[in-house]
């Protein structure tokens, strides 16, 4: 009998080689190659879709692909108002932050709203999918549950059943006995969503794959298999803390910057319509170093608290920079400008600077709030309470404009701000229910921002 065919696949790039080498070509990672089966044509082809001819673009009808609400508010809203017939959703996280609980809540929302859905679970057994869709009041009976691992019966399944929608929990564990490779591979994987996907676009049913995430925070498995699905989403959030940020990071159906905020209770997760209102709570008012900066995450403002700590450096030791929920290469530019343009001595300085509540600000909107926070610390000045901030900060110290102000100023008059300190040149008119104070560099921030002196020793440094 002629020996089966083999190649080498690296686990972290999915590289292929013809033998096996220390070390990977392509990624250059060293003893990450695997020894696995090379597929047959066979085995590619089963359950693809049958060949349709070219049509013209102008007969192709949108209708027939309408979103389908799954009635959680946070969860349409990352998605892009809802689940598109024939996708392919893939959720990662870490593990605990709550990406089993939220898919459970989705297929039960969405069986009593569109029909049956078939949750598959490759890592807990029938029981245990049952405790948990008790505790989170998930006990459709249009839920069908499997534990199941093999694609085969999966894929058996799910031409059975025909749900309206499938979940595998999670593809990590999916196993297909055409390879050899034992699951989770880079190839048992890559082959596995390959899989689901082509029953995805046969049927238009829409699947949704959760994946687990390695220690640098990104979906476990080859890269290609974020390239096949239509969507990707992250489950971010600090798992000493009840609130959990979902993000897209990838949606061919709709916009990559959403942001839905949840909050892990008992009961599973509960959606936070007003999430600016929840990270203010236990703000400070006339704290050192704490200012409020109006951010943009997709069609969402969103009001947070950026915290920033000054104490002196260690003698005879590099200075420290520390930065939580934002980028540590923007807050270093944030503090060469402050060195060099506003004249502040930050540079024997450790500089701490924190987003409390979980949440991770990106956008270049925030270096406004960030300089008052340090500054005002460093300067022993409270940063006016009643007051928002934002606006991008230049190499040269000037305040450059951001998009949609309105709406950044709309949000925090509505949560009872008075004031917002924006850059000058677009400042919107007319807005007669908060007042507008256009800067056009940290000067006029500094002077429009920062009070005259603490309010009393308890804001001040201890």
């Amino acid at each position: 009998m002629p020996k089966a065919a083999t190649i080498y696949v690296c686990q972290q790039c999915g590289a292929e080689h013809v033998r096996w080498m220390g070390r990977c070509r392509d990624c250059e990672a060293w003893n990450s190659l695997v020894e696995e089966k090379a597929e047959t044509a066979a085995a590619t082809s089963r359950s693809g879709a049958p060949g349709s001819p070219p049509v013209s673009i102008a007969e192709v009808s949108a209708s027939d692909a309408p979103r389908m609400p799954t009635s959680i508010g946070e969860f349409d809203r990352v998605l892009g108002g809802g689940v598109v017939a024939g996708s392919l959703v893939l959720i990662g996280g870490e593990p605990g932050i709550g990406k089993s609980t939220l898919v459970l809540q989705a297929a039960h929302v969405f069986a009593e709203a569109h029909g049956r859905v078939l949750y598959i679970s490759g890592e807990e057994s029938l029981l245990q999918i049952r405790m948990r869709a008790q505790r989170v009041s998930a006990m459709s009976s249009g839920l069908m549950v499997a534990a199941e691992t093999e694609m085969e019966q999966i894929l058996a399944a799910i031409e059975t059943l025909s749900p309206a929608l499938v979940i595998v929990d999670s593809v990590q564990t999916l196993h297909d006995g055409e390879l050899s490779s034992a699951p989770g591979s880079v190839g048992q994987v890559r082959h596995c969503a390959a899989l689901l996907m082509r029953a995805a676009k046969a049927s238009a049913k829409p699947v949704f794959l959760v994946g687990h995430v390695t220690k640098e925070g990104a979906i476990a498995g080859p890269r290609v298999l974020e390239h096949m699905v239509d969507t990707v989403l992250y489950m971010e959030g600090d798992r000493h803390l009840d609130y959990r940020l979902l993000r897209a990071v990838k949606n061919r159906f709709g916009s990559t910057n959403e942001l839905g905020v949840f909050q892990m209770r008992e009961d599973g997760l509960v959606e936070v319509p007003n999430p600016s209102a929840v990270f203010l709570t236990e703000r400070r008012t006339g704290a050192l170093g704490s200012a409020v900066i109006a951010t943009i995450e997709g069609t969402r403002p969103l009001l947070v608290e950026a915290q920033g700590l000054v104490t002196p450096a260690p003698p005879f030791g590099a200075p420290r920079r520390s930065s939580t929920g934002v980028d540590y290469n923007r807050l270093s530019l944030v503090l060469a400008v402050l060195e060099k343009r506003g004249r502040l001595g930050i540079a024997t300085q450790d500089v701490f600077v924190n987003i409390p509540g979980g949440v991770r600000v990106e956008e270049p909107a925030a270096d406004l709030g960030m300089a008052l926070a340090v500054a005002s610390n460093l300067k022993e000045r409270p940063v006016r309470s009643d007051t928002v901030f934002f606006g991008e900060l230049g190499l040269s110290g000037e305040i450059r404009s951001v998009n949609r102000p309105q709406d950044r100023i709309r949000e925090a008059a509505r949560l009872g701000f008075r004031r917002c300190v924006a850059p000058a040149r677009g400042v919107p008119r007319g807005m007669d229910d908060i007042e507008v104070v256009g800067v056009g560099d940290l000067g006029e921030a500094f002077d429009a921002g920062l009070e005259a002196a603490a309010r009393n020793s308890g804001a001040g440094r201890r």
